[in-house]
């Protein structure tokens, strides 16, 4: 059976229950911790992949990784998951529940990337824009890249607007060719 399948069968059952207990913001975060975990920690894969390490232990590795102290959602879909041997996808529902869980609450990602950092009023007023154009809650957040020379690049769902002085010399550059 496809992994995209599974995870996305299990992120839904995870967010409905999640909703019904009145956990769901408390399992995006665990959720958020876990998927950033996978990220930081190549190792978790493998471990959890170990048919050797005993299920309590990869119980006891994915609530670590899920931030510790988890609700009672997370550590039932723990125990389900490790029940039905499919800790593999575990990754993937982590990540499927975060979609899932923005497309619900209708929640967009933004990210604006300057030369140099950016005030707070300058920050606040991106986020402002990005929540006026896509009429949701928007989880910004800004990068310093000085490569970028100068201006900025401002990324939200499919649109990317960039007035960085790099972009504008490569597209000099193009131009000259």
């Amino acid at each position: 059976m496809d992994l995209g399948v599974i995870s996305v069968r299990y992120a839904r059952a995870l967010l409905k229950c999640s909703v019904e207990s009145k956990a769901e913001d408390q399992v995006y975060q665990e959720m958020q911790t876990l998927a950033e975990s996978y990220v930081k920690v190549p190792e978790l894969r493998r471990t959890l992949d170990n048919p050797m390490i005993a299920r309590e232990k990869k119980a006891e590795l994915i609530k670590t990784a899920a931030g510790g102290k988890v609700s009672k959602v997370t550590e039932s879909l723990t125990d389900l998951v490790l029940k039905e041997s499919r800790e593999s996808v575990m990754q993937f529902i982590a990540n499927s529940y975060i979609t899932l869980y923005r497309q619900q609450k209708n929640i967009t990602r933004g990210k604006l990337t300057t030369a140099v950092p950016v005030s707070d009023a300058m920050e606040q007023k991106m986020r402002k824009m990005v929540e006026s154009r896509t009429n949701g809650t928007v989880e910004f957040s800004t990068e310093v890249d000085p490569d970028i020379i100068g201006g900025f690049v401002l990324e939200y769902d499919t649109y990317r607007l960039d007035t960085s002085v790099k972009a504008q010399l490569n597209k000099i550059l193009k131009q000259l060719n």
